[in-house]
């Protein structure tokens, strides 16, 4: 597992899925909002101006960044083939 390509598919994934969720909270019955959820993940980020939106997907991109650099080696270290 290579560090780069792991760090921007999960950045992008969780990019991704801030911006639907995003999305989904300006449709969807205020009942079945998450961005309570956003709001205590992502410091800074509040429902919704544009500037919020941008630092929240700021954020999420660089928590996918953090996720790879934590997971990449760790799944180094645990698949390392005996010699």
């Amino acid at each position: 597992m290579r560090l780069i390509p792991t760090g921007h598919a999960l950045s992008i994934f969780l990019a991704i899925t801030f911006t639907l969720c995003i999305a989904w909270g300006l449709v969807a019955p205020p009942s079945l909002h998450m961005h309570g959820a956003w709001e205590q993940l992502l410091p800074g980020f509040e429902f919704i101006s544009v500037s919020s939106f941008f630092l929240g997907l700021i954020e999420s991109y660089v928590y996918g960044w953090y996720i790879a650099l934590v997971f990449v080696p760790l799944y180094r270290l645990f698949n390392r083939q005996k010699a």
